[in-house]
């Protein structure tokens, strides 16, 4: 891979793990999970399941960040990233609150540059030969 091309690789993989691992302070608590999608988490179970997604998040954005380290995991780590961002994309179709609006944007974004990086990732010549 060329030194340009494994840069901008590089550069995807970091700007979307650290996105897609912001949502992990929301494993604190219904306190940040309301700062983070401005609505109240009152209810107990909906609460553990908000936390949870935080905490999926946060392995998700490790793995991507992980992958600029680990040339072995980016394919997988890039996948994964996609199906996820994605598979919300597609849930948050006709959400009426802003937030939610605003993180499937931004998650198109990310996904547009996610399938570049994957694609210059497999059109890349094996370092084995």
């Amino acid at each position: 891979m060329s030194p340009g091309v494994e840069i901008a690789v590089v550069v995807i993989l970091l700007g979307t793990g650290l996105v897609n691992g912001l949502p992990v302070a929301g494993v604190a608590g219904a306190g940040w999970l309301r700062r983070l999608y401005g609505v109240p988490i009152a209810d107990p179970d909906l609460l553990v399941l908000m936390r949870h997604r935080a905490a999926l998040l946060g392995l998700l954005g490790a793995a991507l960040v992980a992958a600029v380290f680990v040339p072995a995991l980016r394919v997988p780590a890039m996948i994964a990233g996609l199906v996820s961002m994605l598979a919300f994309v597609g849930l948050a179709r006709g959400a009426a609150g802003r937030k939610v609006r605003t993180t499937a944007l931004v998650d198109v974004g990310l996904s547009g540059a996610l399938a570049v990086a994957l694609v210059l990732q497999l059109l890349a010549p094996s370092p084995l030969g």
